[in-house]
């Protein structure tokens, strides 16, 4: 009596929660057909449309297709998986890594080894400060200086996007998302001296105040005393004239003696 009872109670919630979703209000949009690379432009049969559910809104989602077609992507997707606006590029902005530089940014590569490049653990997407060390023109050593912070890295390699199990990977070529300005100090670097790519952490936006490190510092363990300024010279006081010098004649004439002085 019990299986019986159970088993007429489950089919009864059974039938009520299907009538229940076949009641719930649904609308079409704008899906992947199959799974999608960054940097391809999507075209209409990579696309398809699926039902989702009118109560729980999805911002800036798509209804026509035809409003997709054309547009290049940025980050990759999943069957299925819904094409947001955040996800497309301009369409006409390019294909490949172009589609990834936000307008007024320059993706600027530059040379890297297992050293730089934080022994492989370079992904695409993460953050990285720069280091550089160079010789200062009349200087007495090296000086090692941050010379950008909370820089995002594009490529590395020619990887666009992360390896999903974290594998590391040494390039010799590291593509960072700069502006303008940025990409002058970062070429100019690379020409002077060395640099080193620091990693940071996935949170971490800050930007800290740090000062050159030089190599007297590191040999006397405590910084230089600071130059001591030269005091001007002082011109030295003219001697007083000396004083005239005196003649003295004694002049006899008979008894009579005199002194003449000049």
């Amino acid at each position: 009596m019990a299986v019986v009872v159970a088993g007429a109670i489950t089919f009864l919630l059974f039938r009520r929660l299907r009538s229940t979703v076949a009641q719930r209000d649904t609308t079409q949009v704008v899906a992947a057909a199959t799974d999608l690379p960054s940097g391809v432009t999507l075209t209409s049969k990579d696309l398809t449309l699926i039902q989702w559910p009118t109560d729980v809104p999805l911002p800036g989602s798509f209804s026509k297709i035809a409003d997709v077609v054309g547009r290049p992507l940025i980050y990759s997707l999943g069957a299925k998986e819904p094409v947001m606006e955040r996800e497309l590029a301009v369409e006409g902005s390019g294909i490949g890594l172009s589609v990834k530089i936000p307008v007024g940014m320059r993706a600027t590569a530059v040379r890297s080894n297992e050293i730089v490049g934080v022994a492989g653990f370079l992904y695409p997407g993460s953050h990285v400060d720069v280091l550089a060390t160079y010789n200062l023109p009349g200087a007495t050593g090296s000086v090692t200086q941050t010379v950008l912070q909370n820089v995002e890295v594009l490529t590395a390699g020619q990887t666009i996007e992360p390896d999903p199990q974290g594998k590391p990977q040494a390039v010799n070529v590291v593509t960072l998302l700069l502006s303008p300005e940025d990409s002058q100090k970062l070429l100019l670097t690379s020409t002077q001296g060395t640099i080193q790519f620091v990693l940071r952490g996935g949170v971490d936006q800050s930007t800290a105040a740090v000062h050159p490190t030089r190599l007297d510092e590191l040999v006397n363990g405590a910084k230089p005393p600071a130059p001591t300024p030269v005091a001007a010279k002082k011109a030295p006081k003219a001697a007083p004239p000396a004083p005239p010098q005196v003649y003295v004649l004694e002049v006899i004439q008979g008894t009579q003696r005199s002194v003449q002085k000049f």
